[in-house]
């Protein structure tokens, strides 16, 4: 089963792709660069993004870094990148991986077609959907056979490995060992803890994306690290089965606000509330929130950070009842001192539910009950969190948002040219340079 995955990598064409995974990938990757435009803002890409010009020089390859310009070497471009858009909890997801793909794919594949020139549009776009094919199921593979939940670095590291196994390229036997690299170095680092305890390790993706390029550039030199158990074990071999028939991209979910998804279910819980009945911030009394474990967990009222509010289901949660929508705007900075929302996230009361508990990860629902002071109540009822698969986002809504990260980070002009260039991807086969040459640039972004 090993060998079917390692075909799939290198034999993957963009003939091969249907229509709906394509525009998908299209969607995927103007997503994510909205949520890196946002997470440039941040301290933790600041730091990070400086970490890699000082300590990734670029050797013979040269890579440069996502929304900045300066120069590192592919694993440290990658590394920024991934941390970057790791810093904004925008992106997208996969409920059975708990945790992210894109994250790693799209700051891997840049450093890697920037390092390596000449690289079409149409192969790109074929990368983008190996990354996340490999990836979501090295996730599911993972957290079907380890004993603890490991943040999404721990498997993503592998699609960063097999994006450089295709583009270096390593012959068969070298991916192999690459692959087997990637899942030994991958950060098996435990995201309940950050969960509970958020600083800026956020998902570990910014290590998975730095281990998978690491292993793929070894595996080139002799390097040795197979098998990858995720991949070639009997208990998941049922997981890579079915590469290239059913399509995995297409089963990440698109997240309207940029926290932690597992707040989701409330947050839209509030807001269909807050719309139906009209009532304001100061009028209501007490929450209440019945959801799953984990969501319980996201405890942080009064967040010091962007990490614990990006954490947090009560401090969103107030975001969505005083505002009326949770921006990026109001999960950093001095927005974490707003009086009202501080008022209403110390008086939200959570509550775990067997039942949605054990529908979790596949599901995640919430239901909120808010009293006002005038003694009427309002009840939600069971909410699914929107953007799931079968409770999507349209295109118009995930370009929407994108517009939305974007303009306030960089312009409308330049958010044009970007949503332009993404759009004209499959087109024709011309090279990626364009778009590497928009998101690879230094953009002033005004935080």
């Amino acid at each position: 089963m090993g060998t079917s995955a390692i075909a799939f990598i290198h034999e993957l064409t963009f003939d091969a792709l249907p229509r709906n995974v394509i525009e998908q990938a299209k969607l995927c990757v103007l997503d994510l660069l909205g949520v890196a435009l946002a997470g440039r803002q941040t301290e933790l890409s600041r730091i990070a993004s400086d970490h890699a010009v000082e300590f990734f020089a670029p050797g013979t390859l040269r890579s440069r870094m996502l929304f900045d310009g300066r120069v590192a070497s592919p694993v440290g471009a990658g590394l920024a990148g991934a941390m970057t858009i790791d810093s904004c909890d925008g992106h997208d997801g996969h409920a059975q991986t708990k945790g992210h793909v894109g994250v790693t794919v799209l700051p891997a594949l840049l450093a890697l077609a920037d390092a390596r020139p000449g690289m079409s549009a149409r192969e790109f776009l074929t990368c983008v959907v190996l990354g996340y094919e490999l990836g979501t199921r090295a996730g599911i593979a993972l957290h079907a056979s380890a004993c603890d939940y490991h943040t999404s670095g721990a498997w993503n590291a592998l699609a960063a490995a097999a994006l450089a196994a295709r583009i270096l390229p390593l012959d068969m036997r070298q991916t192999r060992e690459a692959l087997g690299i990637a899942e030994y170095h991958g950060p098996r680092s435990q995201m309940m803890r950050c969960i509970d305890h958020p600083t800026m390790v956020k998902d570990g993706s910014g290590w998975g994306c730095m281990a998978g390029l690491s292993a793929a550039f070894l595996a080139q030199r002799g390097f040795t690290g197979a098998p990858a158990l995720t991949i070639e074990q009997d208990s998941t071999r049922s997981l890579w089965s079915d590469l290239g028939e059913r399509w995995r991209i297409m089963e990440q979910y698109f997240k309207p606000q940029p926290v932690c998804r597992w707040a989701h279910p409330a947050i839209d819980a509030a807001l269909a509330l807050k719309s139906k009945h009209g009532f304001t911030s100061e009028q209501i009394r007490a929450v209440n929130v019945r959801t799953f474990h984990h969501a319980t967990r996201l405890a942080h009222a009064a967040p010091a950070s962007t990490e614990e509010a990006q954490y947090s289901l009560l401090f969103p949660v107030a975001v969505a009842l005083t505002h009326g929508a949770v921006r990026f705007d109001a999960l950093h900075g001095d927005a974490l001192r707003n009086e009202e929302v501080l008022r209403l996230s110390h008086l939200i009361h959570t509550e775990e539910d067997a039942e949605y508990t054990s529908r979790f990860p596949d599901e995640r629902f919430a239901e909120m009950r808010i009293e006002l002071f005038d003694g009427r109540r309002f009840e939600s009822g069971p909410t699914q969190a929107l953007g799931d698969p079968d409770l999507p986002l349209d295109a118009h809504a995930i370009r929407v948002k994108f517009r939305n990260f974007a303009e306030a980070a960089c312009g409308a002009s330049v958010a044009r040219e970007l949503e332009s260039t993404v759009d004209a991807l499959d087109s024709n086969d011309e090279t990626v340079s364009p778009l590497l040459d928009l998101v690879l640039g230094s953009i002033r972004i005004d935080a």
